[in-house]
């Protein structure tokens, strides 16, 4: 057994999941309001995710199941000590990761929210699956939280929060990357800008579609 597949983890995630699935953000009065069009705009934005992330701050937005495993996997083979994960959110993706830590033996897990809202959620759920004492909790705007205090090496990076600001996010902790590191980016596909500099010949990654909206890409140097 594992962290992961083992009580207190495995029954709290299939409750989380259940959850998200059960309800729709664009069913929300805040969100009712907006067309695909608006919708894809705002993904797209560098400033207007603030106003998009606003109207879904009650819903949790996870990571699909799949990827769940996938990041556990991920950071379990590479035996990760040192991850992190730019939007918390309610913990979902933060539970699966910290759980490889677990497993490896320990380690420093720092996640990023936003909305401070989801914070305080995230962490009562980290506290219910036995896993906060591997995750520190910043709240705020990533492009600050992340820009002091990072460990010298990051053996894992997720990116999951605004997609306009992956090439940002990517760019405050590239050189903590060590060789071999991985970068796990959720929804990938809002933001060609992050997709074009990993992908970039010669640009110091290998880096290839996992699914249809994850991006795994590989640190070469």
């Amino acid at each position: 057994m594992t962290t992961l597949t083992s009580n207190p983890v495995a029954p709290l995630l299939e409750r989380l999941f259940d959850a998200a699935a059960a309800t729709s953000p664009w069913n929300a009065p805040a969100a009712a309001g907006l067309s695909a069009d608006d919708v894809n705009a705002l993904m797209h934005s560098k400033t207007g995710y603030r106003e998009l992330y606003g109207h879904l701050k009650d819903f949790a937005l996870p990571v699909s199941r799949e990827t769940g495993t996938l990041l556990y996997m991920l950071a379990r083979s590479m035996r990760a000590a040192t991850i992190v994960e730019f939007g918390t959110s309610f913990g979902i993706s933060t539970l699966h990761l910290a759980a490889a830590l677990r497993d490896n033996g320990g380690g420093r897990l720092i996640t990023t929210e936003f909305e401070p809202t989801k914070a305080v959620q995230a962490q009562a759920n980290l506290a219910a699956g036995g896993l906060a004492d591997l995750v520190e909790l910043r709240i705020g705007d990533a492009l600050q939280t992340l820009a002091t205090d990072l460990p010298d090496t990051i053996d894992l990076l997720l990116l999951d929060g605004a997609k306009a600001l992956y090439p940002e996010i990517l760019a405050l902790v590239e050189s903590r990357l060590r060789p071999g590191a991985l970068i796990v980016a959720d929804n990938a596909d809002y933001c060609p800008e992050y997709l074009a500099r990993v992908r970039l010949r010669d640009g110091g990654y290998l880096s290839l579609p996992f699914d249809d909206d994850v991006e795994v890409s590989l640190r070469l140097a």
